[in-house]
């Protein structure tokens, strides 16, 4: 019986890219390495600093808040989008002229620049002018999200949604029609109701296509700037200061490129550590 051998020359087409993407990745990572274990006060003059920028990084309040003001932010568009993403999803037709309808429709959201995205939503929801601020101020709701946290908060949620859900549905849309008819036809034949179908087997071979959704929603929000940074600036105060945009105002307003670093380092570790812990729960029960 003739044993199959594995072929690993497509390695000698893939390796350039490979060394291309690592060393622009390494070396703008190793400057700020360079950074974050030095001070320097201008003219190339820097002196060794070790890990104190980490340690004061680590107790340092506002580090403290802004991280804690990512990770709500991150958990509460998790639990919006990934739901609505897959309700969508199955609504959605899997046969007719109205497939590329929906799937151009949903994709829409995800081609607009992300600083447009924040352009679009300040002037929509400005409480005079804005469509949006217009018609929840004509509700008796006093809405005013330059002024208000908890408004500024509600607003920059409701883009995110409205900017990244799609990505969900479409992934969620492409584990759906990878299901073959059969699963269907022996639900039909047993009697299954929608909620089982859905359980036992939409939602099971969904699965891999939900963890590449949910990590990717993790990592993108974990690290948004753009949209929020337009729309609210942060503010008001620093109610919606989230990591980046106060590593931000630490490298670039402060011009602390030691704390700049050292918090870019941490911030780096925390993605990598989340998102394993996601993909490791995630696959645990998958066959090896």
């Amino acid at each position: 019986m003739a044993t199959k051998t594995d072929n690993q020359k497509a390695w000698f087409f893939v390796l350039p890219v490979v060394v291309l993407v690592a060393f622009n990745a390494l070396i703008p990572l190793m400057t700020v390495v360079n950074y974050s274990v030095q001070e320097t006060f201008g003219n190339n003059l820097f002196f060794w600093e070790g890990v104190g920028w980490f340690e004061q990084v680590l107790h340092s309040e506002r580090f403290h808040a802004a991280l804690g003001r990512q990770l709500m932010f991150t958990g509460i568009i998790l639990a919006i989008e990934i739901p609505l993403g897959v309700a969508i999803a199955l609504t959605m037709p899997r046969q007719g002229p109205w497939v590329p309808v929906c799937l151009v429709l949903m994709a829409l959201p995800l081609l607009i620049p992300w600083n447009v995205v924040g352009s679009m939503w300040n002037i929509f929801a400005l409480p005079e002018i804005g469509l949006l601020g217009r018609a929840i101020n004509a509700m008796g709701i006093d809405y005013n999200y330059t002024q208000q946290p908890l408004a500024a908060w509600f607003t920059v949620i409701l883009m995110d949604v409205w900017h990244w859900t799609s990505l969900v549905v479409l992934l969620a849309y492409a584990g759906l029609i990878s299901i073959p008819d059969a699963y269907y036809q022996a639900a039909k034949i047993d009697g299954a109701k929608a909620w089982a179908v859905f359980r036992h087997i939409q939602l099971p071979k969904m699965k891999r296509v939900l963890t590449i959704a949910i990590l990717l929603r993790f990592i993108d929000s974990f690290m948004i700037y753009t949209e929020p940074f337009v729309l609210t600036g942060g503010g008001p105060g620093n109610s919606t200061t989230f990591l980046s945009i106060d590593l931000v105002k630490i490298a670039l307003g402060q011009f602390d490129l030691g704390p700049a670093g050292a918090m870019s380092l941490i911030y780096f570790v925390i993605t990598l550590l989340v998102s394993w812990v996601f993909y490791t729960l995630m696959t645990r029960d998958d066959p090896k």
